[in-house]
């Protein structure tokens, strides 16, 4: 069964026979009966007039479907045998429920122009395509009912049931990139979303680590067929990556719109891709298969000199997760391979109403409260801004002297289970949601611009995030190391409880806190990590542990407000 629809933005839907003359709404229906059959429903009994033996004529009920669209049921009794209308209403509302259910993406080709005011027409096009189609598949739902009930509704819901993300893509030829199998490839180059746009998808955890593997020559050995991939030529922070998405995991390329910058086809045109991403690729097109990667593969590809990731068609992968994680493994392969610093962790300069400002970084592993700290920040009384600079990954450098960083995102893919009741409505209408219903519940939101993030930023205090120590003394909620090799002893130990967002459970360790490249490359990491923190003690950058007791039972909401309360006093002795 597909779950992602694909609906043709070249097409300006104006009538009901656009939607029900089309072969997508007879194949839709047709899988919608199947689903019933599976279940035994008892809604296929409106459907006995067009059964013949043990199956039912779809096309007869698309025609009569039709005519229901146009006249009131009563009119075309003489067509069919009996119809129970009551029955048939009900079917009808399972039907639109099933749609709104599914995955709901429209394209259009369209050239790539460098003038903007050019590109907002062809975006303003695309949206007044959207929505004139959205209005015609309610009016076709409003109207059938109508006309079954002989009633019309006296109260109307504006229910999302057209395309949840518009996008627009060209073909693209890479100067700079020999590989011929990807430039068929649909190039999307702009994003329209519908909010709120909610995806439910199969899995919600991630599992272990990605390995990485050197080989020859991979890319050439991989096929993606245009007709089922989509690239996604994203920034992840200064690097210039190709995310290839299958079609029935757009949801995904979807998120990363949310997650990442998007670059340009004329970026992606001149400039060789820093690292590749292929996500929903059949297991047996991935050449010497073996099931440790199962979840996710890295091979850097030596004949190219490209790092690529691929995360395998499972069920089990079909998280968000995954297509970031991923990602950002191979960013951090190739900041390592520049003898930068990967960090695993959230930054934020944050501004006082008095007027003193600090900038304040955590480092720690999934669920050890780094945005949770920070989202506490934001609501004190006494705090003016919280200027979120890396919400998950970002790298340090070393410029005039100091320790810098830079981001890799854009938006955030946050764990609603951990921020307030209030966090997920007040984000909704640009915000991404993933299993809203379920533990690890996602939303994935915008919260600042790209040159912000790749802006050199001065670091002034340096903390591991840790979230399973229960603390009662204010004093002990932020304490700072003696020297760097203090420090690194509990960095690299990585310690933290996990929260249900990935397989593990308990007290768990991962070295540095990042499974996502620095546990791969630990011996080359571990030289870099002395390096840039010797230097941070050397120019004054305080470096400490953060107490967030996201992991102790009782303070999973009052403890990452109590360390916030406990930095904001520090600042304020700054």
């Amino acid at each position: 069964m597909n779950r992602s629809v694909i609906i043709d933005g070249s097409v300006i839907y104006t009538n009901f026979s656009q939607i029900m003359g089309h072969r997508k709404f007879e194949e839709l229906l047709s899988e919608f009966i199947n689903v019933l059959k599976s279940k035994n429903s008892p809604l296929l009994k409106s459907l006995n007039a067009f059964k013949i033996g043990n199956e039912f004529d779809v096309k007869r009920l698309v025609e009569y479907l039709h005519l229901l669209s146009m006249r009131n049921i009563k009119d075309i009794t003489n067509i069919m045998n009996y119809i129970n209308p009551n029955d048939l209403e009900k079917f009808i509302e399972g039907f639109y429920s099933f749609w709104r259910n599914k995955h709901r993406f429209m394209i259009r080709q369209e050239k790539y122009v460098d003038d903007y005011n050019r590109r907002a027409s062809l975006e303003y096009t695309m949206t007044m395509v959207g929505d004139q189609f959205k209005a015609v598949i309610k009016n076709l739902y409003r109207q059938i009912l109508s006309n079954i009930t002989n009633e019309f509704p006296k109260i109307m819901r504006q229910l999302p049931s057209g395309a949840q993300v518009m996008f627009l893509y060209d073909f693209i030829k890479c100067e700079n990139f020999g590989n011929v199998n990807y430039e068929k490839i649909p190039t999307i180059w702009g994003a329209i979303f519908d909010p709120p746009a909610i995806f439910y998808t199969k899995s919600n955890k991630r599992k272990g680590t990605v390995p990485v593997e050197t080989t020859n020559s991979i890319l050439e050995k991989i096929e993606l067929n245009p007709k089922e991939w989509f690239r996604i030529p994203i920034f992840v922070g200064n690097l210039l990556f190709f995310n290839f998405v299958h079609k029935e995991y757009l949801a995904h390329g979807a998120g990363l719109a949310n997650l990442f910058e998007i670059a340009s086809p004329k970026v992606a045109k001149n400039q060789k891709p820093d690292g590749i991403i292929i996500f929903g690729l059949d297991s047996k097109l991935i050449p010497n298969y073996t099931e440790k990667w199962k979840n996710a593969v890295v091979f850097k590809d030596e004949s190219y000199n490209i790092y690529i990731g691929i995360i395998p068609d499972f069920e089990e992968n079909d998280y968000f997760g995954y297509m970031k994680k991923t990602t950002l493994t191979v960013h951090n392969l190739i900041k390592i391979d520049k003898n930068k610093l990967p960090i695993h962790g959230s930054m934020a300069q944050i501004t006082l109403k008095s007027g003193k400002s600090a900038v304040a970084m955590f480092v720690g592993d999934s669920g050890a409260g780094k945005s949770e700290t920070l989202d506490a920040l934001n609501r004190l009384d006494e705090v003016a801004e919280v200027n979120i600079i890396i919400d998950d990954m970002g790298s340090l450098d070393i410029a005039d002297g100091k320790v810098v960083a830079f981001g890799t995102e854009t938006g955030a893919f946050v764990r609603l289970d951990d921020l307030p009741p209030g966090y997920a409505y007040h984000t909704m209408d640009r915000s991404i949601f993933m299993n809203p219903d379920k533990v690890n519940a996602r939303v994935i939101v915008p919260f600042n611009n790209y040159k912000e993030i790749i802006k050199p930023t001065p670091i002034d205090f340096f903390f591991y995030a840790n979230n399973y120590t229960e603390v009662k003394n204010d004093n002990e909620r932020i304490i700072f190391f003696k020297n760097p090799e203090e420090a690194l002893v509990v960095f690299s130990e990585g310690k933290r409880k996990a929260k249900g967002t990935t397989s593990e459970v308990g007290l768990t360790t991962s070295y540095f806190a990042n499974p996502f490249g620095a546990v791969q490359m630990k011996e080359k990491h571990h030289k870099i990590a002395e390096k840039f923190m010797k230097k941070m003690f050397e120019t004054g950058v305080k470096v400490g542990e953060i107490r967030t007791m996201l992991g102790v039972e009782g303070y999973e909401k009052e403890g990452t407000l109590l360390a916030a309360k406990a930095l904001l006093k520090l600042i304020e002795q700054i």
